[in-house]
């Protein structure tokens, strides 16, 4: 039986008259989403997730673990709108190092600055909700200073926009007009802070994210914010206790298939395929995270061995060796501010760590080199 997802309504812009989507509220009903779909594939991603949970305690930090997860997430989803920036190059940048694609990065690390905010609000008692509010705030650091920053950062749009296309009327998809937006996500907060649905949290957390990029509220940055809300729900519903998943690296590799995915709900009501796809991704972001950790895990342990048999080691050189997870590129320099030592202590520790071969010496200078703990920064590429 097909199912009504939406209605159109004409309006318009550029002097076009075109005819924009506006969607049904959640759950899906006429007929509710078929259970058949999701059960099993739920069952799955649970599984997974409570996996990824449990290896987290083979890293001597958590904070360890979570550096490389939100950068890498932060990565992910911005090569998805198209940036050019790698980990390398976002290592660097906050090593002082010099950098080719600076907008790249502000992007990405813009980012982060969102996601930091909105968890810090999640995890105060005083802070705000997920919410319409929440989610304007943090597209506000999204889009400050970058790409897009002249497009009403943290703000909903006053103005329709289209996805796809060069104008309205040869546009893939033609999201609500401005007048339904407030109304709109209204609607959705309610589902999200919902008690009375039987969807698992999972399923909801599918439908929330593709009903907001239906939505698109704002005239630039919606498919990272929208991302960005997954990641937040998974801790808002209890899922994950940290946010260690980066759920990006399946959309960005079948990013066509997301984005047809998506027009599938609009077009014919289509959720089950959507939810489908997305517990499959969370499954498989899933098992690679936690392979991703336990071969981190393997690789520091080893390094430790290796500094700890060392006839030079002292205070110095395991202080550094335990930054080096969350500071991978660095100079000399840095590394007499993080330690709050001498440069002549700080040189010293560096180079009892070259010599054993946990470090490597980037630069190829006598002065002002740079260094790199190069075995983590390909495990956390992968």
């Amino acid at each position: 039986m097909a199912r009504v997802s939406g209605h159109f309504v004409e309006t318009t812009t550029l002097g076009e008259s075109v005819q924009s989507f506006v969607p049904e509220s959640l759950p899906p009903q006429n007929p509710p989403v078929d259970q058949s779909c999701y059960v099993k594939q739920n069952l799955m991603a649970e599984h997974s997730l409570a996996q990824l949970s449990g290896v987290t305690a083979l890293a001597p930090s958590i904070d360890w673990l979570l550096y490389g997860a939100i950068r890498k997430e932060a990565l992910l989803t911005s090569l998805i709108e198209g940036t050019q920036a790698t980990l390398t190059d976002l290592f660097n940048e906050e090593a002082g190092l010099d950098i080719t694609n600076n907008e790249d990065i502000e992007e990405v690390t813009n980012y982060m600055k969102a996601f930091k905010y909105v968890r810090e609000n999640l995890k105060s008692v005083s802070g705000l909700p997920i919410s319409i509010r929440l989610l304007c705030d943090s597209h506000q650091l999204l889009l400050n200073g970058v790409r897009g920053a002249g497009k009403q950062p943290g703000e909903l749009r006053k103005s329709q926009n289209w996805i796809g296309g060069t104008k309205p009327k040869n546009a893939v998809f033609v999201p609500p007009p401005p007048e339904k937006i407030t109304e709109l996500l209204g609607q959705l907060e309610k589902f999200i802070h919902s008690n009375d649905s039987q969807l698992p949290p999972l399923v909801k957390i599918a439908l929330i994210h593709a009903q907001f990029e239906t939505i698109h509220p704002f005239l630039d940055g919606n498919g990272r914010i929208g991302r960005l809300l997954i990641a937040a729900l998974m801790e808002h519903y209890e899922l994950l206790p940290e946010p260690l998943l980066y759920l990006s690296a399946h959309l960005k590799e079948h990013q066509s298939e997301y984005y047809r995915l998506l027009n599938g709900v609009r077009a014919e009501g289509n959720w089950e395929a959507w939810i489908s796809f997305f517990l499959e991704g969370v499954v498989d972001a899933a098992n690679k995270a936690k392979q991703n950790i336990i071969d981190i895990a393997e690789q520091i342990a080893k390094d430790k061995k290796i500094l700890l048999h060392y006839e030079g080691v002292n205070s110095s050189c395991i202080r550094l060796f335990e930054i080096l997870p969350i500071m991978p590129r660095f100079t000399i320099e840095r590394v007499k501010t993080e330690l709050g030592v001498s440069f002549p202590t700080a040189n010293a520790a560096v180079k009892s760590l070259n010599e054993l071969g946990i470090i490597k010496e980037m630069s190829g200078r006598t002065r002002n080199r740079s260094f790199s703990y190069e075995a983590y920064i390909q495990l956390i590429s992968q």
